[in-house]
């Protein structure tokens, strides 16, 4: 099957069954997004969002965070995993949004990049949730249901080279929510140590299936 009909079942299927897909981290603006999307790095929403509650009532805004030191940020996150580094960022983050960005959050790309702890991913995750930029996350679930479906090439070896094909075949106004198909799918079904092929609605257009699996006849129930 040629890369564009996988790309045209995706969003087929997708737009179809999970039209408003979204974060499942927990916020009220950007200011909170920011703050949660640093924290899941390496570690679960689920985690996050029991997390971000008692850690917002305290350092509600950026002004807040910048007057914290990672010292006094650290007991409200200690249970997320690398606590120490991801205290030191979000006490730096508070700082640089109300010196250099009057405490707002950046919409652009490379300003969000210049915040503590915040990579290509988070600042992805931001322009996309929030302002609604066709930018695309890649982490890890991104990474191996894009590889596994046969929408990327074997040769794409880095989150970026991955970015860049996705985007390349995905309408820009369907990034922001294709960013979130692809992880929830990773998440819940395409997992990392066993994929749930026998009730994966993708198998029809999947790399990874015809190739593990190439006599078994495809379900059509499946598909929705």
């Amino acid at each position: 099957m040629r890369k564009t009909e996988r790309y045209k079942h995706l969003i087929q299927y997708f737009t179809t069954n999970f039209p408003e897909a979204e974060t499942e981290l927990h916020y009220t603006n950007a200011y909170e997004l920011l703050v949660a999307v640093v924290l899941s790095a390496q570690c679960t929403d689920k985690r996050v969002n029991m997390v971000t509650p008692e850690l917002l009532r305290q350092f509600p805004t950026p002004e807040h965070l910048a007057a914290a030191s990672s010292d006094e940020i650290f007991p409200y996150i200690k249970s997320i995993s690398y606590p120490n580094n991801k205290a030191k960022h979000l006490s730096g983050l508070g700082k640089k949004l109300v010196s250099d960005f009057n405490s707002e959050v950046p919409s652009s790309i490379d300003d969000l990049q210049k915040l503590p702890g915040v990579g290509r991913k988070t600042a992805n995750v931001i322009a996309s949730v929030i302002y609604n930029l066709p930018a695309m996350a890649v982490d890890t679930h991104v990474f191996r249901v894009s590889k596994r479906l046969g929408l990327v090439a074997k040769e794409a070896k880095t989150p970026l080279e991955v970015e860049n094909e996705l985007m390349k075949h995905i309408p820009l106004e369907l990034v922001p929510k294709a960013h979130h198909w692809l992880i929830l799918h990773g998440r819940y079904i395409c997992v990392a140590r066993r994929p749930k092929c026998e009730i994966c609605p993708l198998t029809h257009f999947c790399a990874f299936y015809q190739k593990n699996w190439p006599n078994i006849p495809d379900d059509p129930e499946n598909r929705l």
